[in-house]
């Protein structure tokens, strides 16, 4: 099964780093490929909606790295946004990946159907909008026929919440709990996905 990990932060850090643990322990299962694509010096253009994409049954009028991206995203079973919190929300960057997906959808309605998501998000506060940041991702994926999924009650309600004390990296290695929501969100990852994608 081929899993996409997509990091949005505009930066190397805490997101990339924790996007690149979650990939790696699913590496160790011969069931699972992965791939990570960063932002990160990527040219991304936010969505103009000119409706391009809807007339042409799903090309996108503007030429850019997403092209690069398209195709990852069609052939994942299974998908990871990672995402810093700016503001309560996800970064900018992401935020154009996922609006641009438009064109996709204009292919095929059912593109993502099946497909199961999961989130990985890190704020600078302990309390700093990580839910609400991943309540748009899991926007996505439930408009899109992705099935959304959390590490489960009592830890990972919603996904893997991590808290950076604004020190970047390090700061996500000192977060013991923020990193037990990552493991229990990727465990559960996998396991409906050797349970339901077989």
């Amino acid at each position: 099964m081929k899993i996409l990990g997509i990091c949005g932060s505009p930066r190397d850090g805490a997101s990339s780093f924790l996007l690149k643990r979650a990939l790696n322990e699913l590496e160790k299962e011969e069931n699972f490929e992965t791939k990570f694509i960063s932002v990160k010096d990527k040219n991304i253009s936010p969505c103009t909606h000119c409706n391009f994409c809807l007339e042409s049954k799903g090309e996108c009028s503007i030429e850019d790295d997403m092209n690069e991206i398209y195709d990852s995203l069609k052939q994942a079973d299974g998908i990871i946004f990672a995402s810093p919190v700016h503001f309560g929300s996800i970064s900018a960057q992401l935020k154009a990946v996922i609006d641009r997906c438009q064109a996709l959808i204009m292919e095929d309605l059912d593109i993502f159907k099946n497909k199961v998501g999961i989130s990985i998000v890190v704020g600078g506060d302990r309390c700093g909008g990580q839910e609400l940041a991943i309540q748009q991702i899991n926007t996505f994926y439930l408009l899109n026929k992705i099935i959304p999924l959390s590490g489960g009650s009592f830890g990972a309600n919603l996904g893997a919440c991590l808290w950076s004390q604004d020190e970047g990296t390090d700061g996500v290695k000192n977060d013991e709990y923020g990193l037990k929501t990552l493991d229990m969100t990727i465990n559960h990852f996998k396991e409906f996905l050797l349970e339901f994608k077989q």
